[in-house]
Formats: C-alpha cells, structure tokens, sequence
C-alpha cells in the first residue's frame, strides 16, 4: 500500500519535467527559425538595397560652390561713404563704396587744362605751318623774278660799258665811260644780291618741313594731354566703387573713414550662379557621364530638394592640387582610393526664401549612366 502510494505522487512531478524539455526544444527550434529568417531577410534587404542603388554614385563629401568676387579699389583715398550693409543684394553698377573726390577731380581739371594749352599750340602752329606752305614758294618766286630782273639790268649794263669803251674818245667823255662801268657794277652787285635771295627762298622745302614738325610735335603732346585727362577722368570715376554684377555682400572690412589702397580688399561679392562640387571616389567614376541626373539633398534645409546633372569632372584628383601633393616616387607610396571634385549644376528646386550660402554641405545622388566604358 505504501509504495502504490509513492508511484503515484511520483508520476506528475515525472509528467511536469518532460512538459519543460518539449517546451524548451519548441522554443529552440523557434529560436533557430527566427534567426534564419532574420538572416533571409536580411539578405533579401542587401540584395534590394544594392539592386536598387547599383545604379547610384553618392557622397556626403560635396558642398555648394560659387563666384566669390573680391571688391577692390582702383585709387587710394579716404573712404567718405559706405552705401551697402553685411548680407545685402546689390546690383550691377550700384555703388558700394565712395573715396574723396576731391584731390582727383583736381586732377582732372589740371589735364582738361593742359589739354587746352596743347592744343591751342597745335592751332597757332597749324596756321604757321598753312602760311609756311604759301608764303615759302612765293619768296622763291619773287626771288626768282628778282633775279631775272637784275640780270636783265646786268645785261644792259654789259652793253652800255661795251659802247663807250668801243666809241672813239672824241664821241664820248670819261664820265659818261665812268657812269657806264659804275651802273655795270651796280647791276653785279644786284644778280649777286638776287641770286643769294633765291638760295635763301630754295629752302622752301626746308622751311615747310620744320613747321610740319612743330605741328606732329604738339600733336603728340595733345594726344599726350587726351591721355592723362581721359585717365584723371578714370580715377574720379574710381572714386565711386561699383558692383560689377548682381549678388551678395560678404566679408565686408571697409567702413567709412577708413584710408584705402589701391588693390586692398574692400569686400567680397557672392553671385547667384551656385553649383555643387562633389569629391567622388575615383571607383565611382567608371559609369558617370556628363549630363547625368542628380538628386541633391541639403543639410540646412532637410525638406528642400534639388535636381541637377553632371557637368564635368575635374582632369586632377583634390590631392593633386594640394598644397602639398604626394610624391610618390619617394618609395613612402601608400595605395588609397582618391577623390576627384564632380561639377553639379542646379537645374530646379532653388527657393528664393532660403539661398544656399557657399560651403554649405550636400549630399548628391547621381543617377549613373547605363553605358559603361
């Protein structure tokens, strides 16, 4: 009676164990069933991730680029006026900065009135030069007709001595001899003063020339004097810094009262036209082509989204133009993947009431060309 008795309080304990064992073996092979779904899950999600992106090139190292002009002035002075703040759009031709004018536009009354002077030089000499070509050949021709005239009094003279030397001494007296060698000496004397004018008046062309000389000398000092007013013009107009282009006032370090130099930078001007530069590993480059779609996403701005294309890749990897780039014919040469900057130009997407600052961070998604090769 007392071991039926201990049988039968044994059997549910007995019962109770074995229940845990196929319990335990339950949830193990659940267990096991769980981790390889979990590992065909997780496989299936590579293989679509990778399927899905196989034709994709991104990177998170990329940042919006753009034109930066530096503002500088073409003459120093004392800044009288600051017309633009920090941050402000300009416009082409709108002026930012203003130097004294004072000392230039003196300046440039001083030429106009050099420029004046020459050229009334260059007109008193024009006119000398006018009578020069007029009255030169007319002394020569008046010396000429001198000339002939005093030879023709020579001529008579010549035959007037010959009579009375050839008339008997009884037709004629000693005086009448005398005054007939006298005025043949008189008219000698007047071919020799006659001749001596025409050699003087033949240097007409002389004459003419040394005015024509005068008048390209003084042209060129007119020429000169244009010059230095139309550069003293150039300076006072300098002394109004302007925008060259639309864009942005940035880096402003100019106030008014400041005393500039020629060449110092004032400030920088950023224009609207931004790209982004995108530094692609150098393996992500074997499909990408010119023209290739590309989505990009903005840091600052998560909800703005911008579509572009590719518009060229840079001939140079980023170290290449380093300050210092590798030489690897040293023998220290390492192996590591390079990274060449990608144009992306912004074709959509831009809104006007939140611009992208320069070097801010973007993360582009090109879509790679099907082509390969």
């Amino acid at each position: 009676m007392d071991d039926h008795t201990t049988d039968l309080r044994s059997l549910p304990a007995r019962s109770s164990k074995s229940d845990d064992a196929g319990r335990a073996r339950r949830r193990g092979r659940l267990a096991k069933l769980l981790l390889v779904l979990i590992l065909v899950g997780a496989l299936a999600g590579a293989a679509g991730y990778w399927y899905a992106t196989k034709d994709e090139a991104t990177t998170d190292d990329a940042y919006t680029d753009g034109n930066a002009v530096t503002i500088a002035p073409q003459v120093a002075g004392e800044v009288i006026a600051r017309d633009v703040t920090d941050n402000e759009h300009v416009k082409a031709g709108q002026v930012l900065v203003e130097i004294d004018p004072r000392s230039y536009r003196a300046a440039r009354d001083q030429a106009a009135g050099s420029l004046q002077v020459a050229a009334a030089q260059l007109a008193a000499a024009q006119v000398k030069l006018d009578t020069a070509r007029i009255t030169a050949p007319a002394k020569l021709q008046a010396a000429q007709a001198q000339l002939l005239s005093a030879q023709a009094m020579q001529w008579k003279a010549k035959l007037d001595a010959q009579r009375q030397h050839n008339l008997p001494r009884q037709a004629t007296t000693q005086q009448d001899v005398d005054n007939a060698e006298s005025a043949l000496r008189n008219a000698n004397a007047a071919v020799a003063q006659a001749e001596a004018n025409v050699r003087g008046a033949e240097i007409v062309s002389q004459s003419v020339a040394q005015a024509e000389a005068e008048v390209h000398q003084l042209e060129g000092q007119v020429a000169l004097a244009k010059a230095q007013l139309a550069q003293a013009e150039l300076n006072l107009g300098w002394t109004k810094v302007r925008a060259p282009q639309d864009g942005w006032v940035t880096k402003r370090n100019v106030d008014k009262g400041n005393y500039v130099q020629t060449g110092q930078s004032l400030l920088a001007l950023v224009t609207s036209d931004v790209w982004v530069t995108a530094n692609f590993k150098e393996n992500d480059l074997a499909r990408m082509r010119r023209g290739d779609r590309a989505d990009i996403s903005v840091d600052a701005y998560p909800d703005l989204h911008l579509v572009g294309h590719v518009d060229s890749i840079q001939l140079g990897s980023g170290s290449r133009f380093s300050a210092f780039p590798a030489e690897n014919a040293t023998g220290n040469f390492v192996k590591i993947v390079q990274r060449v900057p990608v144009k992306i130009v912004i074709d959509r997407g831009m809104d006007p009431a939140r611009p992208l600052p320069l070097g801010i961070s973007v993360e582009p998604v090109v879509h790679l060309s099907q082509r390969g090769g």
